[in-house]
């Protein structure tokens, strides 16, 4: 079991509280067994001027060769502060197993397809992509904004809820060198 520090400072101690980190942080090991150590600190954060007292929840967790660490997180409630430090470091903690693991994310595949409709006034249009959907996309999603109806372009996909979106959208040849 790793050892957990827990520091508390600008108010009372509180066992409850204590008791509360310390299983939540005792959990983090089934997101990554190599835990050397866990670091907490709960403090109050600078105060704002429009917010009541702000809670600052912050956690270090050292692993070999590395320490992953939460920001700041604030929150006027000290267990949505917790919550949220807590996922940060869960998620991260989950990235790194599955790195070692060789579990690393897949880069998307690039659509081929053709501008078949352009509304510029409006700044969108429409792709044929080469799978035979229709695909929306936004001006600022063209990657080199000159596109003409007609032009072959690649793109990466994304299903919105009402259809298919290209994003990163690039004119083909538009970087090859003859």
């Amino acid at each position: 079991m790793m050892p957990i520090q827990i520091t508390i400072r600008d108010f009372p101690q509180s066992t409850a509280l204590e008791d509360t980190i310390k299983k939540r942080a005792e959990k983090l090991e089934q997101f990554y067994q190599r835990i050397i150590q866990c670091r907490i600190v709960v403090e109050f954060a600078q105060k704002h001027k429009h917010q009541g007292k702000l809670f600052n929840f912050r956690i270090a967790v050292s692993v070999p060769r590395k320490e992953i660490v939460s920001t700041k997180k604030h929150h006027e409630d000290i267990y949505v502060a917790m919550r949220d430090a807590f996922e940060v470091i869960e998620r991260k903690l989950e990235e790194l197993a599955n790195k070692r693991n060789g579990q690393v994310k897949r880069h998307e595949e690039t659509i081929h397809g053709m501008v078949k409709r352009l509304v510029t006034e409006e700044g969108f249009g429409f792709i044929e992509g080469a799978d035979g959907k229709e695909y929306y996309f936004s001006i600022t999603s063209v990657i080199y904004p000159q596109l003409a109806i007609g032009d072959a372009v690649e793109f990466f996909a994304e299903e919105i809820s009402d259809g298919h979106k290209a994003n990163h959208i690039v004119k083909e040849g538009r970087y090859n060198v003859a």
